[in-house]
């Protein structure tokens, strides 16, 4: 491996990544959010077809043991992508990449409801620590449940946050896929999965989008598979550990997105939030990596 290579593709990815919100962001205030998951995953296969291609894993990428699997994970996928799509309707893109960080925590704590994962008090005070600060994040938003606020930026915060519930079931599915399924399968099956789910949206008020809208739906589909395929290669350089510690560059180039694109000035509160949350995450990160480490060396000495 090498972890230079897997750090630079994982920047890379997301830069990619950001800019496919933004043009999100930039379509959904016209386009309803079950058109632009359409969009975004018919228009990730040409990248994704043509690195399967390019590595000769376009049959691998067909052949599944496990198709049903598959199609829980497009179900819960798709509907994280569909309401954080739903989010960034509504809400400032700094604010819905913050809350968006809670996933991680999510998946902790899925994994050992559902894997029989060990649950330390170190675990316990970081995921305490994590929704702590998307709670601070969130909270400006959730005056309005009390009439004291803008109702859709309430509907975009509850949004983003149950879209992080959909995205941990989605990672967990997929731990349990990788036992038996290759990488190119998981991720060509999502992309189709999703497509054909997301026609199920049709009676609910898909447009005729602008030409300027047309592209930037289709950019965000070929942005967002080349970012998936991007961030999936630079797990086989690096270790997950190290890769998910340059996850808060995307908060960084959120802001500045949305500052630059969208005139979004992103308040203290946000970024207080936010900063406890990434903090949380990379603690989780960090924490996952030294148990592998401790298990590997018990391993050896058997």
């Amino acid at each position: 491996m090498s972890p230079i290579t897997g750090i630079l593709l994982k920047i890379a990815s997301v830069f990619l990544m950001t800019a496919m919100s933004a043009l999100i962001k930039y379509a959904s205030a016209t386009v309803p959010p079950g058109e632009t998951v359409f969009f975004r995953s018919l228009f990730a296969f040409p990248p994704l077809l043509a690195w399967l291609a390019m590595r000769g894993e376009l049959g691998v990428g067909l052949r599944t043991e496990r198709p049903f699997g598959h199609l829980w994970r497009g179900l819960v996928g798709g509907m994280a992508m569909g309401l954080m799509f739903l989010g960034l309707t509504f809400l400032p893109l700094p604010e819905v990449t913050a809350i968006f960080y809670a996933t991680p925590i999510f998946v902790t704590i899925f994994a050992a409801m559902f894997l029989g994962e060990p649950v330390r008090i170190f675990r316990v005070v970081t995921i305490l620590v994590g929704l702590a600060g998307v709670l601070v994040v969130m909270q400006p938003r959730l005056t309005a449940l009390d009439g004291g606020g803008d109702i859709a930026m309430a509907l975009g915060a509850l949004s983003v946050f149950t879209a992080t519930v959909f995205a941990a079931m989605a990672q967990i599915t997929v731990r349990h896929l990788t036992k038996t399924e290759h990488i190119a399968a998981i991720v060509f099956y999502f992309t189709a999965t999703t497509t054909v789910l997301s026609l199920l949206t049709l009676p609910f008020g898909w447009v005729l989008p602008q030409a300027p809208v047309l592209w930037a739906l289709i950019g965000a589909g070929l942005l967002g598979g080349a970012g998936q395929i991007l961030l999936t290669a630079s797990y086989r350089h690096a270790d997950a550990a190290v890769i998910a510690s340059f996850e808060f560059i995307s908060i960084v180039l959120a802001i500045i997105v949305g500052y630059m694109v969208f005139a979004e000035v992103p308040t203290w509160q946000m970024i207080t939030g936010a900063t406890l949350v990434v903090l949380s995450g990379l603690a989780l990160a960090w924490r996952e990596h030294r148990l592998k480490i401790a298990q590997a060396k018990v391993k050896l000495v058997r």
